[in-house]
């Protein structure tokens, strides 16, 4: 039933030009009444603390862009004097912002706010700049903030909050350090 309702989901879609939301809420609704008892247990298996978080963050960071706030800041750092610098600052505000947020959506946000200053001529290579952005953001999404690594923590066993606490340490630790390296690797050199 899943399978079909996928399937009618792809149709009235791409076919008919409905919106997502509204039909993919219809079909799980059906799937949902059609067999009720298999839906109870489902719904004491979802990992609703994981679910609020990641979409409590989504809701803040599509706040911030909406108010302007991250192409402010990305306008901001790419307008600075020093091209090197204004990279460095490109990919901590990508791995920072990252590591809350979908990295995607945040790629498709940062990357056309970098084109002017990588056309500018500052010498900084436009495929080691996007290949650089697009791995300090998206090596951070093991922090339990990101959709990633809140699924992690969501199937962990054992003791969540120990866990949490090692995804929020480890994810500090690669948001801290791995824009600089890549900086390093595919800037610099």
């Amino acid at each position: 039933m899943t399978i079909i309702g996928l399937a009618l989901v792809a149709v009235l879609v791409l076919a008919f030009k409905l919106d997502i939301g509204f039909v993919s809420l219809s079909v799980g609704l059906v799937i949902a009444l059609s067999q009720p008892n298999l839906q109870k247990r489902a719904m004491s298996q979802v990992a609703w603390p994981e679910i609020m978080l990641i979409t409590g963050v989504g809701t803040y960071i599509a706040v911030l862009e909406g108010m302007g706030t991250i192409d402010f800041i990305g306008n901001s750092v790419a307008s600075m004097a020093s091209p090197m610098l204004a990279a460095l600052l490109l990919f901590y505000i990508g791995g920072i912002v990252s590591a809350f947020a979908s990295s995607t959506a945040l790629l498709g946000a940062l990357i056309p706010l970098a084109v002017p200053f990588l056309q500018a001529g500052t010498g900084v290579s436009p495929i080691g700049f996007i290949a650089g952005m697009a791995v300090a953001s998206t090596i951070v999404d093991v922090s339990p903030f990101s959709t990633s690594g809140a699924l992690v923590l969501a199937n962990s066993r054992g003791d969540k909050a120990a866990f949490y606490r090692q995804l929020m340490g480890y994810g500090a630790l690669v948001t801290l350090i791995a824009p600089l390296v890549l900086w390093l690797v595919f800037v610099v050199l």
